[in-house]
């Protein structure tokens, strides 16, 4: 009787165990002795069978305590103080924008969807108030037409030819050949260093200054100046347009004269005729009236001009050869002429 009532005090039942004290632990056997097999019978909550026989349900972890569990606090911890460097960085670049004063001007970049659309149709990127950044070389196959100015903050090379309806240049320039077609108007001081080569005419409207000398075949102008000696290392020839002449009144009706030169020299043939008188043989007329009485230079041909007791008589439009006696009849005279205003 003794033994039968000690033996419920030893054994406790399922609600003594979970309000007292502790069940005594017993050896259980080891991981790698557990047969794999028990595995297949646990459920989706983590509890086998057997302990769903044994009691209730272990309670579940909250969300908080599960996120604790599977996200590792440094890791939390590294990607708060990158969102705080990047957050510094941007802050910092704003300042520094603002400090500047950079201008409102917005940049857009040329994407390679853009280029492709350039490349279909034509098609307008971006607007007035944006820049266009192109870092890459370009190369335009057909015409660029630009509407307003065209800067260049570097050196500009171009290769083939370069037409231009108006150039202005505000500094210096420095060209290797230049070729105008039409009219070059320089409105300042030029200054050539080089040879210069003009195809056609050029016309001065100004006064012209050679500090060295002048090599031309021919040079035609309407009004000669010379503040200096004039060295001439080669002929003059006096050329222009040929004077009228006629008989005067030494030849009596009859004798016959002639003129080869121009208004500044040339030659006179008189035949006196069968009756000639003392008086004037011929009358030379300018073919271009003189701005005054020129200076009118005489010269006989042979002995028997060279005998004659002629003069010269002389208007700013015609000059006369004479004789104060009366030459002989039948012969001829001839006289060289060199007339100067």
């Amino acid at each position: 009787m003794e033994e039968k009532s000690a033996e419920p005090k030893e054994t406790a039942t399922e609600g003594d165990s979970l309000e007292g004290s502790p069940p005594e632990v017993k050896d259980t056997p080891q991981a790698s002795e557990v047969d794999n097999s028990n595995t297949s019978n646990i459920d989706a909550t983590g509890d086998t069978p057997e302990d769903d026989k044994q009691g209730p349900s272990k309670p579940k972890l909250s969300l908080l305590k599960r996120i604790r569990h599977n996200v590792n606090i440094y890791l939390l911890l590294m990607i708060l103080v990158l969102f705080i460097a990047i957050g510094l960085v941007i802050f910092t670049y704003l300042t520094s924008k603002k400090e500047s004063g950079t201008t409102n001007i917005n940049s857009q970049g040329l994407s390679q969807s853009a280029l492709q659309q350039l490349a279909n149709s034509n098609a307008t990127v971006g607007n007035p108030n944006q820049v266009l950044n192109v870092e890459s070389s370009a190369i335009f196959a057909g015409k660029v037409l630009l509407r307003q100015d065209l800067e260049v903050a570097g050196n500009l090379q171009i290769g083939g030819a370069l037409t231009l309806n108006d150039i202005s240049v505000s500094g210096s320039g420095q060209i290797g050949q230049l070729q105008v077609n039409q009219n070059l108007s320089v409105a300042g001081n030029s200054s050539i260093q080089g040879d210069i080569t003009i195809g056609k005419s050029l016309q001065v409207n100004g006064s012209g200054s050679f500090t060295g000398a002048i090599t031309a075949p021919q040079i035609t102008t309407s009004d000669f100046q010379l503040n200096s000696d004039l060295i001439i290392t080669h002929h003059i020839t006096a050329g222009g347009s040929t004077p009228s002449i006629s008989n005067g009144a030494s030849m009596n009706g009859g004798g016959t004269t002639s003129l080869s030169g121009s208004d500044t020299s040339g030659s006179i043939t008189i035949n006196t005729g069968g009756s000639p008188v003392g008086g004037c043989f011929t009358n030379v007329t300018f073919s271009t009236r003189f701005n005054s009485t020129p200076h009118v230079l005489v010269t006989p041909i042979g002995p028997a001009a060279a005998g004659l007791s002629y003069y010269v008589l002389r208007t700013s439009s015609s000059f006369s050869v004479c004789d104060t006696t009366t030459p002989p009849s039948n012969t001829s005279f001839g006289f060289d002429y060199w007339i100067v205003e």
